[in-house]
């Protein structure tokens, strides 16, 4: 796979690109994701292509944070990380002078998952800075995305929405752009499925997709494990139909299990 993200080719010799999750924060709901440069250099060790740094929750349930706390969480993890390694990272927020102060320590792409609706300075900041970004869909906000997940159409409705979003950034000036149908953000667990199945055909294929199904509530629905921890066999068994479904890039917690996984799959599809 090979992408170009924030004036800079992303590629390995896999069907999809492998993000590692590092969570700079304690409220998290996966407690083994939490940690700062070192997790990240575990996980470049262990194959990632590129890391999603977050310092602001999102799981269901969860509270936003200052921007200034925000801040405090992240530029010193991003800093460390630069002074050892050049791998791309991503960070997770919706605030414009969360990005600005991560673009300045090093980061090189914007992962919103307000789609750059909640911060109006985002767009053109991105732009002039030549950051990619990723967009995601969800509905309401973390502590409340949960109360409604009924849809009349919901791939046509998250379709809709994202190729609305991305054709904002493009019209910005935001020159890469990825899309992600937030899975567990206001959906189903029905819905999820059906948007991971049909995860290719997001905005008629114009652009890459994320797929960040990683240990969420919707696996253990379907398996019957509630604790996070149970959940990697799920989350390798979903990430590779994501990518057969068309997902350029998936972001997990499990960054070595997961390159394997793909090996895997990547050995039969050349039979």
């Amino acid at each position: 796979m090979e992408l170009l993200l924030s004036n800079r080719i992303i590629k390995n010799e896999l069907p999809a690109l492998v993000m590692g999750i590092v969570n700079v924060n304690e409220d998290s709901f996966f407690a083994q994701s939490r940690g700062g440069a070192e997790r990240a250099f575990q996980l470049e060790e262990e194959g990632a292509d590129l890391l999603d740094l977050g310092a602001e929750s999102t799981r269901p349930g969860s509270s936003y944070i200052s921007e200034d706390e925000e801040i405090k969480r992240l530029v010193p993890v991003i800093e460390k990380i630069r002074r050892k390694s050049n791998i791309p990272i991503c960070v997770d927020t919706r605030k414009f002078a969360v990005m600005k102060a991560a673009r300045e320590a090093g980061a090189d792409i914007l992962n919103d998952i307000s789609a750059l609706e909640d911060d109006e300075r985002l767009a053109e900041y991105c732009a002039n800075s030549g950051i990619s970004v990723i967009l995601m869909h969800k509905r309401g906000i973390p502590s409340t995305m949960q109360n409604n997940t009924t849809y009349h159409d919901i791939f046509s409705e998250v379709d809709e929405y994202l190729s609305r979003r991305a054709d904002f950034a493009l019209k910005s000036g935001i020159k890469g752009v990825v899309v992600d149908a937030g899975i567990g953000f206001g959906k189903s667990v029905a819905g999820n499925l059906e948007l991971v199945k049909k995860c290719g055909a997001l905005c008629d294929g114009r652009f890459p997709v994320l797929m960040a199904l990683s240990r969420k509530s919707f696996i253990g629905a379907i398996t019957s494990h509630k604790n996070p921890e149970e959940l990697l066999s799920g989350t390798l068994a979903a990430n590779l139909v994501a990518i057969q479904s068309g997902a350029s890039i998936v972001r997990v917690h499990d960054v070595l299990q997961t390159v394997d996984s793909i090996k895997i799959l990547d050995a039969f599809c050349k039979i």
